[in-house]
């Protein structure tokens, strides 16, 4: 009776530990993920939804093992790793929840096909900010082209080695996926001595990217009605003011579905006027100015421009997500290089072509430059859709700011901001409303869109782009690295951090004197 006692209690404090494992890995890899949402990867909340019902498969997986027969062996950690082609042990299922979780844990788990990963991967970087690189060729001439060629091949190849990362080799030789998100990257790379150190830095690499994303939307909202109707007695901030009030409602989003579907549409809108933007320019090709363009650098305001031409890049921070949600993984390099050679090929073209067509006159945002008859229609789809794109990039500050800060176990800094009964309390309500008007704050005493951007991207965008991953490359997988690849590693990592360095210095200047000028008037 004793011994019966004690192997009872014994599986019961077992199948605690596991849960809270089970929980806290779920948890980070989920904030990896739902980091992923930045400004533009539209469509991509569907894979979220995947992914989360794929570990909570794993999760109940888990636990109905350790309910079987007192003699059954409980299978490994490494066992019940995420795996690719869904072949990991399954437990018998005793009850209808146990066979629903299998199903989405198995073979019936849906997935995407490359063509759908692609699609996610333009959304992010040939998204609406695209719309700030010409003005990176009126401080760059051709060597902006240059460096939106190189980014594009440098980004093309950090995405690969940061995919690389995810696995290593086994017992047997086969090479496995042991990690699920850019935060197990990083907490690998600092373990033993800082187990959880290397996913709070990207925690917080996350969180300023996407609310930043957040804070240029707001910006840009005001930007374009102001110039689009400037005999009206309503300045830039009142616009701002204006769209965060309908942005407002933000704080109150328990998911994206809906607001997902109403950013798909926006995107292929954006299409269509990034379309228009070209045909106009080409209407004037008799009068482009060719002799503008030239090998020089503004070297107080071109390393702003590396700033916006990387945060143009920005999609590494979802690439894990996306490649264990694929079909088939052996396509992820060849989607890779096609996605990013098409977005070198149009956001070069686009570039130029505006740049050639108003020269020294580009503004921040290139559609200011349009005539005031077909300005006006442009900005305002393109403000319906900056609107309708911000809730993506909030929702996932969100949760990595409450998944961190609040909803971390005995980790968490601060008490649990959602009730027993799963509603979100009025004092979390108010710090979601007051991340709003932060966001607001930022946009009125910052109004600058090239300026955001490029601190941004000098700062967040290098770091998970280029520095980060490179580092992460030579840390895990330097025994198995070729020379060239160290070589480039190291390139990479060097020339990253020039260049984000200076941006971040040069940006910054800029931002203060802004901020200084408003404060006067």
């Amino acid at each position: 009776m004793a011994t019966l006692l004690r192997s009872k209690l014994s599986n019961v404090a077992t199948s605690v530990s596991n849960k809270s494992q089970a929980k806290v890995s779920g948890m980070f890899a989920r904030m990896g993920f739902q980091a992923a949402t930045d400004e533009e990867a539209v469509g991509f909340a569907h894979c979220d939804d995947l992914d989360m019902e794929h570990r909570q498969g794993l999760q109940m997986d888990i636990l109905k093992s350790e309910g079987g027969e007192e003699g059954a062996e409980t299978p490994l950690e490494g066992d019940i790793h995420y795996q690719r082609d869904g072949t990991g042990p399954l437990p018998p299922s005793a009850s209808k929840e146990a066979g629903v979780c299998s199903e989405l844990s198995g073979q019936g788990k849906p997935k995407i096909t490359a063509w759908e990963a692609g699609w996610n991967v333009t959304n992010a970087i040939q998204g609406m900010f695209v719309l700030g690189l010409p003005y990176a060729i009126l401080h760059g001439g051709y060597l902006g082209l240059f460096l939106i060629i190189f980014a594009a091949v440098v980004c093309c190849y950090t995405g690969k080695i940061l995919i690389a990362c995810l696995y290593e080799e086994n017992e047997d030789g086969e090479i496995v996926r042991v990690r699920d998100s850019y935060v197990d990257i990083a907490n690998a790379c600092c373990a033993p001595r800082f187990p959880t150190l290397g996913g709070r830095v990207v925690n917080v690499a996350q969180i300023i990217e996407l609310v930043m994303t957040c804070i240029l939307y707001v910006v840009v909202s005001g930007n374009l009605m102001y110039n689009s109707f400037p005999n009206l007695p309503v300045s830039q901030k009142s616009w701002s003011i204006i769209a965060t009030a309908v942005l407002l409602p933000c704080a109150f989003l328990k998911n994206l579905k809906a607001v997902s579907k109403f950013s798909l549409l926006c995107t292929l809108a954006h299409f269509v006027i990034n379309i228009l933007v070209i045909a106009y320019c080409l209407s004037r090709a008799r009068d482009w100015a060719w002799d503008k363009v030239k090998f020089y650098i503004d070297v107080k305001k071109f390393p702003i421009s590396i700033g916006i031409i990387v945060f143009s890049y920005t999609s590494q921070i979802f690439l894990p997500s996306l490649e264990g949600n694929m079909q088939n993984p052996k396509e992820f390099h060849c989607m890779m290089n096609w996605t990013h050679i098409a977005a070198c090929i149009l956001k070069g073209l686009f570039a130029l072509v505006a740049y050639l067509t108003w020269a020294d006159e580009t503004k921040e945002v290139i559609t200011d430059n349009l005539p005031s008859t077909i300005r006006a229609v442009v900005n305002i789809f393109l403000v319906a859709k900056a609107l309708l794109s911000y809730p993506l990039p909030f929702f996932a500050a969100v949760e990595v700011l409450e998944r961190s800060l609040f909803q971390d176990g005995n980790r968490a800094f601060f008490p649990n901001c959602y009730g027993g009964d799963g509603r979100l309390k009025s004092w979390g309500l108010t710090l979601r409303c007051a991340l709003v008007v932060f966001t607001l704050l930022m946009a009125i005493y910052v109004p600058h869109f090239a300026l955001l951007m490029g601190l941004t991207g000098s700062l967040t965008g290098a770091g998970l782009c280029f520095l980060l991953p490179s580092l992460f490359h030579l840390k895990l997988l330097w025994r198995k690295l070729l020379w060239h690849h160290v070589f480039f590693d190291v390139a990479i990592f060097v020339i990253g951090g020039i260049c984000s360095v200076s941006g971040f210095i040069h940006s910054l200047e800029g931002l203060i004197e802004a901020f200084r000028t408003n404060a006067e008037d």
